[in-house]
């Protein structure tokens, strides 16, 4: 019998109070055979009452939480839970339902039977439902993708996506800079660097609108830019 697995799911929340313990529930709920799951919550200093969900209702369900002592972004989160992991395998997971974790499984499948060291879940390429919303943030991903592409000499067809998977020692030998969303262009950057095998798998896509808490904005656009240019000369 081969030897059982660990996945461990990062979260970073910043002020998801309603939805914190659904996509807890849904994590939790996933079934991998071989695979344990390890949650580790991040919350950036939420201001909401996520935190008191955090240590209350979900402090005997979730594996580890730890807590900013002020907001720095959605990269230091992931700093932060990327050095309390225990698991073989590391995947990113947004707090705010809009990626499914049912589709773990063929995440990490090339990573388990060793094709893969990063394993990322394209939107653009899933065969599974995809809510319609901005077209303009659809061109900014492809544009940014694009530039990434080009300095990365990768062929990914969504650069910006949440849903990457790693093999735990690759991640932890990464030192993650960015504080906000452009963790994103810096990891791929980084990842390119050191030659690791990194494969794409479709997965579906259910977005938010703004009204709905949705936080990345046209800045945040600006900064990808600058790192996707920033990390590949940076040495």
């Amino acid at each position: 019998m081969s030897e059982k697995k660990k996945l461990s799911v990062v979260i970073p929340v910043y002020n998801e109070k309603e939805t914190i313990r659904e996509i807890v529930r849904r994590v939790k709920s996933v079934g991998i055979p071989g695979v344990e799951i390890e949650v580790v919550i991040v919350d950036d200093y939420s201001t909401d009452g996520t935190r008191d969900i955090i240590k209350g209702d979900l402090a005997g369900v979730i594996d580890k939480y730890v807590f900013h002592e002020r907001n720095m972004g959605k990269g230091a989160a992931l700093r932060t839970g990327f050095q309390h992991v225990t698991g073989d395998f590391v995947i990113v997971q947004d707090a705010d339902l809009e990626y499914d974790p049912s589709e773990y499984g063929r995440m990490i499948e090339p990573l388990i039977d060793g094709r893969a060291d990063v394993v990322y879940g394209s939107r653009f390429r899933g065969e599974g439902a995809h809510r319609v919303l901005y077209f303009w943030h659809y061109v900014v991903n492809l544009l940014l993708t694009l530039l990434s592409n080009i300095f990365t000499n990768l062929n990914l067809s969504d650069m910006e996506t949440c849903y990457k998977a790693f093999r735990s020692e690759i991640i932890k030998k990464i030192t993650i800079e960015q504080n906000r969303f452009g963790f994103e262009p810096e990891v791929t950057a980084k990842i390119a660097k050191m030659g690791c095998r990194v494969y794409e798998v479709g997965i579906s896509y259910s977005g938010r609108t703004y009204e709905e808490g949705k936080k990345i904005g046209f800045k945040d656009a600006v900064t990808a830019l600058w790192c996707i240019i920033k990390y590949r000369f940076k040495s």
